[in-house]
């Protein structure tokens, strides 16, 4: 019985992440197939605090073009690899990484602690930064984005997070640009990535 409910508890977030990520699409894939390019769609002001336990907002990513991903360390697969091809495409820049902001945003908040997040980004390009707040702080920055993330419970009173997979590319200004493509060769995405330096 036990079983049953949690994988019907699974198959609920699952259906309910394919819904969001629809809605998703919706919002940056309009008739034509031509993403939406709408600076009000898609971020805005936040507050968070970084790895290193400094409180940051937008504004301190302003002036390069950020690449922004939603998700937490407790990842087993998908975050890991997102955060490794990121950490490609930044190699691939060699010097004018330093162009770029990357950022790691935590939808799990009560585990990803500023120093959680610190030891987790050792394995991934020192360009990366990884955010983190209060609840509400991660509800309002993920509704602001347009992400998904939900929290589905797993036995033991443990639990993992649903979440959106998209690499959002915003401008200098801030701006939503469109999602960015990491599963392409890593050169490729570089390339893509300097016509926005």
């Amino acid at each position: 019985m036990t079983r049953t409910i949690r994988i019907l508890a699974m198959t609920a977030a699952l259906l309910a992440g394919a819904a969001a990520l629809a809605a998703i699409a919706i919002v940056l894939w309009p008739r034509g197939g031509e993403v939406a390019i709408s600076p009000s769609a898609v971020g805005g002001p936040f507050s968070l605090t970084d790895q290193n336990g400094r409180r940051v907002t937008e504004a301190d990513f302003k002036g390069k073009p950020v690449l922004v991903f939603f998700g937490f360390t407790n990842c087993p697969d998908i975050c890991p690899t997102a955060l490794f091809e990121m950490s490609e495409v930044l190699r691939r820049l060699g010097p004018d990484a330093e162009k770029v902001n990357a950022i790691f945003i935590s939808v799990d908040p009560e585990r990803d602690t500023a120093e959680k997040l610190k030891d987790y980004l050792q394995s991934f390009h020192a360009r990366i930064s990884a955010l983190t707040g209060s609840q509400a702080d991660i509800d309002a920055v993920t509704r602001a984005y347009k992400a998904y993330a939900k929290r589905v419970p797993l036995e033991g009173g443990n639990y993992t997070m649903d979440h959106s997979a998209i690499v959002y590319l915003m401008d200098k200004n801030g701006r939503f640009v469109a999602p960015f493509n990491l599963k392409r060769p890593a050169d490729e995405a570089a390339a893509d990535l300097r016509r926005y330096l």
